[in-house]
């Protein structure tokens, strides 16, 4: 989808008085889409889902780029105490049950926000994995808020050649070899046949749930 193509989308929410929103995990590959709707429209909320969990570097980061691109950050938080993140032998969800873990901090955080907007606009791309490649630039989802995937015909090489034509910056783990960040005690550095390897490394599993039980049906 083109920057024309992107900006013609938004007003057409904006001309029907639709609610949208973005969200973003503030990786590399995460602010091109940003710095886009920044220049559209700065004012639209998006959504930092902070599980606890992150790298600093992450917090930082993200910081940094809503300075630099005076977005409108909120920030989306689970209820659930890190001290009840724990099964029956004391162990942390993430270590013993992942799938419940991103639940708790992820997806169900966001549950109440899809029941309040009526669009969201996230940044997922078909060659990120199986279960990306078959969405819509525009489906329904969950709650019945649409979701808009404006980059999702987007490569790897389009990416970095915005972010080298606006000289955006760079993930500070980056360089140290972290393609696809998310929370700390998940996320190692990426095996060069699949950059998304790194996420909950040793499981058979490459989502958190944003973008499969709140896909919509």
């Amino acid at each position: 989808m083109t920057i024309e193509n992107i900006k013609k989308s938004i007003e057409k929410y904006r001309q029907e008085k639709l609610k949208i929103f973005v969200t973003s995990s503030f990786q590399t590959h995460s602010i091109p889409l940003l710095h886009i709707l920044s220049e559209i429209d700065n004012s639209i909320p998006v959504m930092f889902i902070n599980t606890g969990y992150l790298f600093p570097e992450t917090l930082i980061f993200r910081d940094d780029i809503v300075k630099q691109f005076n977005l409108n950050l909120v920030n989306v938080t689970t209820s659930v105490s890190r001290i009840y993140q724990k099964d029956c032998n004391g162990n942390f969800l993430f270590t013993s049950d992942p799938d419940r873990c991103c639940y708790i901090n992820k997806t169900q955080p966001m549950e109440p926000i899809l029941a309040e907007y009526d669009v969201w606009i996230n940044g997922i791309r078909a060659d990120q994995n199986t279960n990306r490649k078959h969405m819509k630039v525009e489906q329904n989802g969950a709650f019945n808020c649409k979701r808009f995937h404006p980059i999702l015909e987007w490569n790897n090489k389009m990416i970095y050649d915005y972010i080298k034509e606006h000289n955006l910056p760079k993930h500070p783990l980056e360089n140290k070899g972290y393609l696809s960040i998310g929370c700390e005690p998940c996320t190692r550095k990426y095996d060069i046949t699949n950059k998304r390897s790194g996420r909950w490394f040793g499981l058979n599993k490459t989502e958190c749930g944003l973008h499969t039980d709140l896909a919509g049906k």
